[in-house]
């Protein structure tokens, strides 16, 4: 069976952890999982390796993994720690000398063309800058042989996207980030996922993400194999909050790495 990596980038909120200023006993752990780069994942399939957001600490978290080939990039939604690290897929295009294939949203691809203009022109066409093949999504696209289906989850005053991944009949992945709850549509779609990944801002209550008990009935409404949480804030210790899931449910953490099929 073939086999597909997944591996966390990013796993905190917006502020980062440590949060800038701050002393709490989470900000100055020296558990190295509670320090938390933006949220963003990396998946590679056989045939295709892509982001999910380019944080503005995409660049240090490539380097970190020692990331040297990127075939796309899925947008979420356009607030500042999900698409401030946009310029550095560059030297992909460099590296690779492709027009990077970006799929997002027609609100976020817009407002990516308006923080980004220049990365737009059609004109473009130097090797080293930033060459892009935009495409906006209006339903289910394909990544080589994955097949991806959006789905609107609600994020305050905006509407985010979540995925699902799909390879010859499985549910290899559902993505639901940066939400305060996960609509009955997309529950069903994902329901038996092998890997679900969810947004667990915290254990109290916030009127745009979800906090803990909100994540965890998420998850046991989808019943997948395992269950990840990022989007962490600075009130979430790992060690702790790891003590407290249930089986099958972890906390986490940038470079975590998880494998799903082969041996």
């Amino acid at each position: 069976m073939e086999s597909i990596e997944i591996t966390f980038l990013g796993t905190g909120t917006s502020h980062g952890v440590p949060v800038i200023g701050c002393g709490c006993a989470v900000c100055s752990s020296p558990d190295s999982r509670d320090h938390r780069t933006r949220t963003s994942l990396l998946v590679r399939t056989p045939e295709c390796h892509f982001v999910i957001d380019t944080t503005p600490d995409f660049r240090a978290q490539c380097l970190r993994e020692g990331l040297s080939r990127l075939d796309a990039a899925l947008f979420t939604h356009h607030h500042t720690d999900h698409i401030m690290g946009f310029d550095d897929m560059r030297r992909f295009c460099e590296m690779q000398d492709l027009r990077m294939p970006v799929f997002a949203s027609p609100a976020t691809m817009e407002a990516l063309r308006k923080a980004f203009p220049f990365a737009f022109e059609e004109t473009q066409s130097w090797k080293n800058y930033l060459r892009l093949n935009p495409s906006e999504i209006s339903g289910s696209f394909q990544l080589g042989e994955t097949t991806v289906f959006p789905y609107s989850l609600p994020h305050g005053k905006m509407v985010t996207t979540g995925f699902v991944f799909r390879r010859h009949g499985r549910r290899i992945l559902s993505y639901f980030t940066d939400c305060s709850r996960v609509p009955e549509d997309a529950i069903e779609a994902a329901r038996g996922s092998e890997i679900l990944i969810l947004d667990a801002l915290r254990d109290r209550s916030h009127p745009t993400h979800m906090n803990f008990e909100q994540a965890l009935k998420t998850s046991r409404a989808i019943a997948p194999l395992g269950t990840y949480f990022v989007h962490l804030s600075h009130d979430v210790s790992h060690a702790r909050k790891a003590a407290e899931l249930p089986e099958h449910c972890t906390v986490a953490h940038d470079g975590l790495t998880i494998r799903v099929g082969g041996a």
